[in-house]
Formats: structure tokens, sequence, C-alpha cells
């Protein structure tokens, strides 16, 4: 997405509105770069960049408040004749009479946030941040199983939301069933759900179910970092699987590789616990550990061993 509206900014961040401008529904954000207007405060708008949000905290409050009424006022219109988004005043500070005034004349839309500045501007620009990252959307169903973000992929009907349900019951989580919603944020991938189908599954046979109101909300999540992608398809005999794993694959989303995993799926065969053992397998290579490896050692050292012998050594 190029840009965040105002007005999720302010739903989504829980930002009290104290004057709405007429056009605070077309307000568009295209950068998370917050500016305290400090030096404008005192008249300096050399360096100005007026399409930032901008924040007043304690320290600029409390020089507004020392100002006589006419400079206090002064200072404000000069700020408000910039084509700036939006104005917040954080810790729940009082709001100046020549605020609303000027907001009205200039039509300036005025937020307040009860947090300190710091926690405001963090939470805004981890915010707009993950709003402006790169975005796809991708089929499957996104489940988090001990800990580690897992992409479920496959065709239609090859047991995707089945096997996330089976994983559900064993006390895992779900983002998101059907189509998962992937943006870049900065080298990882964070993968959630369309809010309209935020926690809900479709089984065929059953139809819709609300996992959250079955299971409880500790069997859901918004979002989560994918670092691991099965790909379910049905069990082809022609084809050759990998038996060992010595050989890693990787599926590239966005630019960034995912560590991958193909999956056959057949009759009797318990897919949820495969991926179990699957995210078990990724997080000991992820600390080291590669069972493939350390077997493939072995079975070297043992022949060597038998050369050895056969040598005389």
């Amino acid at each position: 997405m190029d840009y965040v509206t105002l007005r999720q900014i302010i739903e989504d961040i829980d930002l009290d509105i104290i004057y709405a401008s007429s056009d605070i529904d077309n307000i568009k954000i295209y950068s998370s770069e917050i500016n305290r207007p400090g030096l404008q405060i005192v008249g300096y708008f050399e360096k100005f960049v007026p399409e930032r949000i901008q924040i007043l905290g304690s320290a600029e409050w409390h020089y507004y408040e020392e100002l006589p009424d006419t400079l206090r006022y002064d200072s404000l219109d000069k700020l408000f004749a910039y084509p700036i988004p939006a104005l917040i005043i954080s810790r729940d500070l009082p709001i100046f009479p020549e605020t609303i005034e000027l907001a009205k004349k200039h039509n300036k839309t005025i937020l307040r946030s009860q947090e300190s500045t710091s926690k405001v501007i963090n939470k805004l620009i981890s915010y707009i941040d993950l709003q402006l990252a790169p975005e796809t959307r991708v089929h499957g169903v996104l489940v988090e199983v001990y800990g580690v973000g897992v992409l479920i992929t496959g065709k239609s009907g090859v047991g995707k939301s089945e096997t996330a349900l089976d994983l559900v019951i064993r006390g895992h989580r779900l983002i998101s069933d059907d189509t998962v919603i992937i943006k870049k944020v900065e080298d990882r991938l964070m993968g959630k759900s369309p809010k309209l189908t935020r926690h809900f599954m479709e089984i065929r046979g059953l139809g819709i179910l609300d996992i959250e109101r079955l299971y409880g909300v500790g069997s859901v999540k918004n979002d989560e970092f994918i670092e691991l992608v099965i790909e379910l398809e049905i069990w082809d005999e022609s084809k050759e699987y990998d038996r060992i794993g010595l050989d890693e694959s990787f599926k590239e989303i966005l630019g960034i590789e995912v560590s991958t995993a193909t999956v056959p799926v057949r009759p009797g065969r318990n897919v949820a616990m495969i991926i179990e053992v699957a995210v078990r397998n990724y997080r000991q290579k992820r600390l080291g550990y590669n069972a493939a490896f350390e077997l493939n050692e072995r079975i070297k050292n043992h022949i060597k061993s038998k050369e050895d012998k056969a040598k005389g050594r």
C-alpha cells in the first residue's frame, strides 16, 4: 500500500479526536516520519516538512503555557497555516483555546493521546511502517506452531484447513484461513488475516467455523512472522520425495527466501503431526543441529573406520 489514511491511524492507534477537519477521511499519510515542532514553535520553518504528522509533547506544551496569549496564538497560527495532516497532543494534556480556534480557522485535525510522547511516536512509526510495507496475498493457511509461523499451501481440496484445524485441536493457533496477507517488514515476512474473515475457517462438509468461539482466545492470533512454508500435495507414486533432508528448499516471497518442505498427503497419514515434527526439526536446524547431516557424518565415519580396518591400520 502506498499510503495509510488518517482515519485508519486514529482508529487503530486509539487516538481521541478533539477537532476533526472537514477532509479528515481524505487525508493520506505516505511516510512514517513524525515531527515534534520544537523549532517551528519559535518561528524557524526553513527545514520544516509539513507532510508529517505533528506531535506536541510535554516540553512543547509547557513552553506554550508560559507564552503570553498573543504569542501563543501567533505561533500556532503559523504552524496551522502549513498543510499538516494532523496535530497530536500527548499525555492527555489540556487543549489551549487558541488550538481549537485556529484548527477551525485552518481546517486542521487535532488529536490527543493519553500515552507519553515517545510511546505515541513509536506506535505511529511501527503502525505506519507496517501499513506501507510491500504486500502480497497468498492462498493458504497460516498457523503458529511452537511459536513458529507456518504457512500451509497447496491446491484447493488438498486438506489445508483440515490440517490447520487438527493443529488448533493440538493446542496451536490459527492466524488465517484461505487467504493470508503477507507484508515485508524489514527483512522478515509478517502474515495476517483479512479483517472480514479473521478467526473464521471453512471446513468442507461443516461450513464456516468460528475458531475463537469454539476453542477460546488462546487458539487464535492476529498476526505472526512466517518462518516455514509447508506445501501439501496429493501423493504421487511416480514422484521421488526427499527421504533424507540434506538438501534444503526455499520459497521466495516478496524477495525473501523462506525454508520450505513438501509434504505428500494420502489417507492414513497424520499431516498435522508431520508439521509439528517439521517445526521441531526447523528449530533444531536454527540452533545449529541438523539430524540429516549428523547421520551422514556417522555413516561416513563408519565407512572410513571399516576401510581403515581393512587396510590393517
